[in-house]
């Protein structure tokens, strides 16, 4: 049940989105809507300011040329999701903790918790920098010092959400209410062209020219860091443990899953398609966030602009909330501590700091930042994709809730489409250098993929 109404919680385990009174039994509307909020914490995958970053830049670029590559993103992430709630739901423990519980040695469970938290504080970038961004184009607050009054942002919400973490999950119906709501108005005045859109998906273009943007619009949705807290989320709804508990709260996990992850593929979508309208071929060169909505202004209205600022600022509030519970289920789940959240989130703030102020100082493009910091969670994505694969098709971890050989082939089919893509990027990116080198660089890559799976089959 929810903590007593004046118990500060410190810790995931503490921090329980555990059913509401009166709502623990059946899987009608009302025990829905008490279960509601893992899916939609995670859904900020696809809407965090990253995905803003990779879409203004695709849609700028290739009109709805790449849009086929943003539903692929999104259909590979619903499965993957579901795959990692479930395990959440069929063992009582998170993706984090079977990773440690199944490594062998201390040095292959510090390397997968370093590789985590790097994956987490590139996520934690995007969010952040998608908060500087909304307050400096929103409030004319100079990039500066909105670099340091966006590190309190997710302070304040956890703050104002401390006693019980339904308070958090409230903020995220709200939130992502306003994007969705947001990127309908969005929709209706700059408008679409379904012929183009059905042609995107009919002739999917891929090559040199824009590969790069692929693999970011994958890693901005295909998010490292939401398939860890997924499972703890889910985890957490967990009373009793009993078998007739857990197949209910998988029904319940399908039911929040679909609606929640579509409607966030919707707004990502819908982010391409604003850009397009507003941006190709005309300004396909935008390179900045800030001047995308100077760009919205005298083309569709300040209200439209503003609109759009707006959703930005919600997405990075938003997401930067789920990357701290990601960072505090990481940190406790692989090192077996339990983490103080304020001191997790000002920590991961001070990192994020210095990098993003040190841009602002030196003139960077941080639309080009949001961009990079995809592209390498793109590139980090294996790290908690080859253990959730593992680990949903055992029988004797999984129990009755083990894939379906259906299931496991099609996540098999996802990660080795995501691992071929990343691939493909090094090599474009080093094919500019001498042979040997490139040959190591790639070898290098594989012999990560390799020594994932050796780690958890082993």
């Amino acid at each position: 049940m929810s903590a007593p109404l004046g118990k500060k919680l410190d810790s995931p385990e503490q921090l329980k989105p555990q059913p509401a009174r009166g709502h623990g039994i059946g899987v009608g509307y009302r025990a829905l809507f008490a279960y509601w909020g893992p899916a939609l914490i995670t859904s900020m995958a696809y809407m965090d300011p990253g995905n803003y970053g990779t879409d203004i830049q695709a849609g700028a670029a290739f009109n709805y040329g790449l849009l086929w590559a943003v539903w692929m993103a999104n259909l590979m992430a619903m499965l993957l999701q579901y795959l990692s709630g479930k395990l959440g739901i069929a063992t009582g423990k998170d993706l984090p903790e079977l990773v440690r519980e199944s490594l062998k040695s201390r040095f292959d469970i510090y390397l997968n918790w370093i590789g985590a938290e790097a994956a987490a504080a590139a996520t934690d970038l995007a969010e952040y920098l998608g908060t500087v961004i909304a307050l400096n184009i929103l409030f004319n607050v100079p990039l500066l010092y909105a670099s340091i009054f966006g590190a309190a942002d997710t302070l304040i919400l956890l703050v104002l959400a401390s006693r019980r973490f339904r308070g958090v999950e409230y903020f995220f119906m709200l939130f992502v209410s306003i994007i969705g709501v947001g990127f309908l108005y969005e929709i209706l005045v700059t408008g679409l062209s379904i012929p183009e859109i059905a042609h995107s998906f009919v002739s999917p273009a891929i090559g040199s020219n824009n590969i790069f943007l692929i693999v970011g619009i994958i890693g901005a949705t295909v998010m490292p860091h939401a398939l860890y807290v997924h499972s703890t989320l889910t985890k957490n709804k967990l009373v009793n443990h009993t078998l007739e508990e857990k197949k209910r709260v998988l029904k319940l996990h399908i039911r929040e899953s679909i609606p929640a992850f579509l409607i966030a593929g919707m707004v990502n979508a819908a982010i391409l398609i604003v850009s397009a309208a507003a941006f190709y071929p005309k300004f396909s060169n935008v390179s900045a966030v800030d001047d995308a909505y100077r760009i919205m202004i005298p083309i569709f209205g300040s209200l439209a602009a503003i609109v759009f600022a707006v959703t930005l600022l919600c997405s990075g509030l938003a997401s930067s909330t789920t990357g701290t519970l990601a960072g505090m289920a990481i940190m406790d789940g692989m090192l077996g501590t339990k983490v103080n959240k304020t001191l997790r989130r000002v920590v991961t703030r001070v990192v994020n700091v210095f990098p993003t102020t040190t841009a602002v100082l030196l003139g960077l493009d941080p639309l080009s930042l949001l961009v990079y910091s995809q592209v390498l969670l793109s590139l980090m994505i294996a790290l908690p994709m080859i253990p959730l694969i593992v680990f949903t098709a055992k029988k004797n971890l999984m129990g009755q809730f083990v894939n379906r050989r259906f299931t496991t082939y099609l996540a098999l089919l996802i990660g080795t489409v995501i691992v071929v893509l990343n691939a493909a990027l090094v090599y474009v990116i080093v094919a500019q250098i001498n042979v040997y080198l490139q040959a190591l660089i790639l070898s290098g890559y594989a012999a990560y993929h390799v020594y994932l799976v050796y780690a958890m089959l082993r």
